[in-house]
C-alpha cells in the first residue's frame, strides 16, 4: 500500500467524510485480496472474534495492500500495547479497539497506538515503515485510533469517549450495544426503541466532538441507512457470513429447479 493512499484515508475519516468497508474473520489470504480490489475504502480484519491469529492477520494485511485499493484496519482483541502495536507494526492503518467504558480506556487505546511522547508504543515498524516511513512522528499523525462504544459504561460515557485528544472516531458493536440496552440477544425487537436512541445518541456524540463515527452493519442495505443517519462510516457483514449465505441461496436454488423440472415431468 502507498503512503498516498493511507494518508488519504486518515484525512477522509478526519474529516467526517463518508467511507464504507468491508470485515474479515478467515485466514484467507487470497479471498481477502479479491476483496480488497472491490472498492471498499478498508478491509477490516477481527482479531477479537475473528477466526485468525497473528499470522492471518500480517497476511491479510498484505493481501490488501496487493490491491493498492482499500487499507486495511485491524480489530484487535484487547486494549493494550502489546496487540495494537503488533496490529499497527504489521501495516494496519488504524486499530478499532474494543470494550471501551470511559475516556481513560480511550486514552490508553490512543497511547498504545502512538510513539512517545504522545504514548507509549514501542518501536519496531517492520512492515508499517514501508507504508508511512520510519518517523515516529509521521506514524503519529497517519495512525488511526477508534474506540468501540458497546457496553452500558461505554455508552453512559459516550461524549467523554469522544472527547479523547488523539481518538479518531468511536465504532459502534450492534450485537453487545442491544445487550447493553437490555436485548436478550442482538437484534431483539423487544428493545428496537432503546437501540435506536442509543445509536443516535452515539451519532451525535461524535459529531459534537467532530470525530468520526463508525459501524458495523449486516448488510449493504443497513449500511446506507446508517450513513443516511449521521455515521460517516461503515463496515458490512462479513466474509464468513457472505460465503454461508451465498452458498444456501445457490443450493436452494438448485433444489428448487430440480424440484419444478420433476413436477412438470411428473404431469
Amino acid at each position: 500500500m502507498t503512503s498516498e493512499l493511507a494518508l488519504e484515508f486518515a484525512r477522509k475519516i478526519r474529516a467526517r467524510e463518508q467511507a464504507v468497508g468491508y470485515w474479515a474473520v478467515l485466514d484467507a489470504p487470497v479471498a481477502t485480496e479479491r476483496i480488497g480490489r472491490l472498492g471498499y475504502d478498508y478491509v477490516a480484519l477481527d482479531a477479537q472474534h475473528g477466526l485468525l491469529g497473528y499470522s492471518g492477520v500480517l497476511n491479510g494485511l498484505m493481501a490488501i495492500d496487493a490491491g493498492h485499493t482499500a487499507v486495511g484496519m485491524v480489530r484487535v482483541e484487547d486494549n493494550n500495547l502489546t496487540a495494537i502495536g503488533k496490529a499497527l507494526d504489521a501495516g494496519a492503518v488504524g486499530v478499532i479497539v474494543p470494550l471501551v467504558n470511559t475516556a481513560a480506556d480511550a486514552a490508553a487505546a490512543v497511547a498504545a497506538a502512538k510513539y512517545p511522547p504522545m504514548g507509549g508504543r514501542s518501536y519496531g515498524p517492520m512492515r508499517s515503515a514501508l507504508r508511512i516511513g520510519p518517523k515516529p512522528a509521521d506514524s503519529n499523525a497517519a495512525t488511526l485510533v477508534f474506540a468501540m462504544i458497546e457496553t452500558p459504561d461505554g455508552l453512559a460515557n459516550v461524549k467523554e469517549i469522544c472527547a479523547t485528544p488523539g481518538l479518531d472516531g468511536i465504532y459502534v458493536g450492534p450485537s453487545d450495544l442491544a445487550i447493553a440496552v437490555g436485548g436478550a440477544f442482538p437484534g431483539d425487537p423487544a428493545i428496537e426503541t432503546e437501540f435506536n436512541a442509543a445509536l443516535e445518541t452515539i451519532a451525535e456524540a461524535a459529531a459534537s466532538a467532530g470525530i468520526a463515527a463508525g459501524i458495523h452493519t449486516p448488510a449493504g442495505e443497513v449500511a446506507a441507512l446508517r450513513l443516511r443517519q449521521g455515521y460517516t462510516f461503515t463496515t458490512v457483514a462479513s466474509d464468513l457470513t457472505h460465503l454461508e449465505q451465498i452458498a444456501k441461496a445457490h443450493l436452494d436454488a438448485a433444489r428448487s429447479a430440480a424440484r419444478s423440472d420433476a413436477g412438470t415431468k411428473e404431469g
